[in-house]
């Protein structure tokens, strides 16, 4: 162990509530690793961005100031993890800045297969670009990258975690409280609503993401719909229990809880993160899969949402029902991803004054 290793060790034994204070400048977002980043007033903050690029983009004149906003920054997109969602909305949402954009998506193109640190490859990596946006399989892998660069680099740089291990995946439960929102506009917004997620809580980073981010709604109560192996981990519940939030365990099936929820957030078995392979087809899952009969218990009112790749989870004989949600959803994380670097890069008054 090297003496970064030791440093970085030290520094995850601080509270989570203090390991994202380095993440900030000037009491301002400047890097964007954990949804426990995120109070209320930037969610907003976010949102307003969002549907204002929305409502610019659709004219020309208003494309190409978009385009224009961000043209002198560059970004960089290190995906060494299986994508293409998040990478193709996160360079879609750079573009439309004028942010021009580089990528490795494939660690045996660098440096790092011929022995280069983790560390040596990230300090070179922000001499060239203004923004990195990352994707890897190991857990606090960006949130490494951010603490480096802003404690030992001469020249810090945002980084923005697009997915690290399965811990965190900030920018998805972004787009999907923005989905949220918008989907109960008329039902007065996210607060007061009941939340089910559903599949492999356990090793899903988006409904943990999504977890923390109910901190900032009022009323909220979640359903955890999973066999036993898959449930939600200690950590997120203990999370929820300090900000009183609360929550059940559905262990049987599904369709048991369906009729209680006003959102109903389904998500694949995560088999990546096996230890031994073939370990997750041991799991009993069919009491947890939605299908065409299961849509008469639920609520008229309520919405669908995945953030895929799907597999069985969701029978494709759902997709054209209204309530249905994730193809709307998906699209969102454009939107919401530029509205986050706009943010970071502090140019949304620009924006919201056009």
């Amino acid at each position: 162990m090297n003496i970064l290793d030791e440093k970085f060790a030290e520094f995850q034994k601080l509270p989570t509530e203090e390991r994202i204070e380095c993440f900030e400048k000037d009491n301002r977002l400047f890097d964007m690793i954990r949804s426990q980043q995120l109070n209320r007033e930037i969610i907003n903050d976010i949102f307003d961005i969002t549907n204002h690029l929305r409502r610019i983009s659709k004219d020309k004149s208003g494309s190409i100031f978009m385009q224009n906003i961000l043209c002198h920054k560059r970004a960089m997109l290190w995906f060494t993890q299986p994508s293409s969602r998040t990478f193709l909305s996160f360079e879609s949402a750079c573009h439309m800045l004028g942010i021009k954009t580089s990528e490795i998506r494939d660690a045996r193109v660098s440096s790092e297969i011929k022995g280069e640190s983790f560390d040596d490859s990230l300090r070179t990596f922000s001499s060239y670009t203004d923004l990195i946006i990352m994707r890897h399989k190991g857990e606090n892998v960006a949130e490494r990258a951010a603490w480096l660069l802003n404690t030992h680099a001469k020249r810090p740089i945002p980084v923005i975690n697009g997915g690290s291990g399965s811990d965190q995946h900030p920018t998805q439960a972004i787009l999907d409280v923005y989905t949220l929102q918008r989907s109960f506009e008329e039902q007065g917004g996210l607060d007061g609503k009941t939340i089910l997620m559903c599949g492999d809580l356990k090793r899903g980073r988006t409904v943990r993401s999504l977890s923390y981010l109910m901190k900032n709604f009022e009323d909220i109560k979640i359903i955890y719909a999973a066999p036993r192996a898959f449930q939600m981990r200690d950590d997120v519940c203990g999370f929820l229990e300090r900000h009183d939030i609360p929550y059940v365990f559905e262990t049987e099936a599904l369709g048991n809880v369906l009729p209680e929820a006003d959102a109903i957030y389904m998500t694949r078995i995560q088999d990546e993160h096996d230890t031994i392979s073939g370990e997750s087809d041991k799991i009993d899952t069919s009491g947890f899969r939605l299908g065409p009969s299961d849509m008469s218990k639920i609520k008229s009112t309520a919405i669908i949402m995945h953030p895929f790749p799907r597999r069985d989870e969701i029978d494709v004989a759902i997709d054209a029902d209204p309530r249905a949600m994730y193809w709307r959803q998906e699209r969102n994380g454009m939107w919401t991803r530029a509205a986050l670097i706009a943010y970071i890069f502090d140019v949304h008054d620009e924006i919201l004054n056009y």
